[in-house]
């Protein structure tokens, strides 16, 4: 593990402290009697369903990459989302984790175009499987009135679904469209020269052109294989809702009777509002989403503060630092194919 790498972790693990202290500081005894007391088989179901997620974004990447090369394994793209789960967990808006897979691709035997290609590919399924499952949460939402928030949370809210469809459609239209991609990195880079950002006009525009054709390439490929896009949108869709579930099982291990539903639309609005925070794993914002969303269907009760952060502190172990450990060991056992 490099000095970088270690630098972030003790960074996480500082980030963690604060959280954990402002978490518990009011509420310290009970939180504890009830991470004790909790029903540790649910929790293992919980566990599952993250392992269960993991399973599926492997098999996406899978179907993609099996395009490529054909006598790729699947057990070796689990090992590379495991690892993703470790730089994404890292570094902020989780922009280590594709840099990383495109990287592990060409170790595997994958070309840097393809590997590039490959990565453009499943970041657009991804997205459109994160759009879908926000949209549904929103009708859902509407139609049976599960989350009554403040007005500057629901905006954000908003937000944050608007954010998410304009990357996919942008990144769709970039794929789809080489005039539309090219204006808008002409224009970007127009934007840069007289803000003074960009130093090295020609070599920006040769390396931005070049990030162009990769994203052509990659809608081209979208475009003859409809049935390729379709697969991996639902594959990815299933892994979104066992990630959204694993809040049910935590809550009921702790004697919390709380809709399937409601959880699933809640988790949803959840990363739509923390993934705003710019430091790793959208530490603090996703924190606050959480006891605020889920706030609103836990009984009112004296205790209710302390269960909040109970279960709060239960999943974000098992959607986050659990997977930075997991991804931190695989990453020790990572190699790559001795011929290429």
């Amino acid at each position: 593990m490099n000095k970088k790498n270690t630098k972030s972790i003790i960074i996480i693990l500082l980030i963690m402290a604060i959280v954990l202290y402002f978490i518990m500081k009011d509420d310290f005894q009970d939180i504890v009697d009830n991470l004790l007391s909790a029903n540790k088989w649910l929790i293992m179901v919980g566990v599952i369903l993250i392992i269960g997620y993991w399973l599926l974004r492997a098999l996406a990447l899978y179907i993609v990459v099996k395009k490529y090369k054909k006598d790729i394994k699947y057990s070796k793209m689990l090992h590379q989302i495991l690892i993703t789960q470790f730089f994404n967990g890292i570094t902020p808006f989780a922009t280590g984790g594709e840099p990383m897979q495109v990287y592990m691709l060409n170790k595997s035997g994958v070309k840097v175009a393809q590997a590039t290609n490959i990565i453009v590919q499943e970041f657009i399924m991804y997205q459109a499987a994160l759009v879908l499952v926000g949209l549904i949460a929103l009708i859902l939402n509407f139609a049976f009135d599960i989350c009554n928030v403040n007005p500057v949370l629901f905006n954000l809210i908003l937000i944050g679904f608007i954010i998410n469809i304009g990357v996919g459609v942008i990144s769709l239209f970039i794929s789809f469209s080489k005039k539309f991609s090219t204006f808008l990195v002409n224009f970007c880079l127009k934007v840069g020269i007289k803000l003074r950002l960009i130093k090295d006009k020609e070599k920006t525009t040769e390396i931005w052109n070049e990030k162009v054709k990769e994203y052509n390439a990659s809608g081209t490929m979208l475009k003859e294989n409809k049935k390729l896009f379709f697969t991996c949108v639902f594959v990815n869709l299933l892994a979104l809702i066992i990630f959204y579930l694993i809040p049910f099982f935590v809550f009921m291990s702790m004697g919390q009777n709380v809709g399937v539903m409601e959880v699933i639309v809640l988790s949803a609005f959840i990363l739509l509002v923390g993934n705003f925070v710019p430091l790793p794993g959208g530490s603090g914002g996703i924190e606050g989403a959480f006891l605020e969303f889920f706030k609103t269907i836990i009984p009112f009760v004296d205790t209710r503060e302390a269960i909040l952060k109970s279960a709060l502190i239960i999943w974000r172990v098992i959607t986050y630092y659990f997977g930075i450990v997991i991804g931190g060991v695989a990453l020790g056992f990572f190699k790559g194919d001795e011929k290429k």
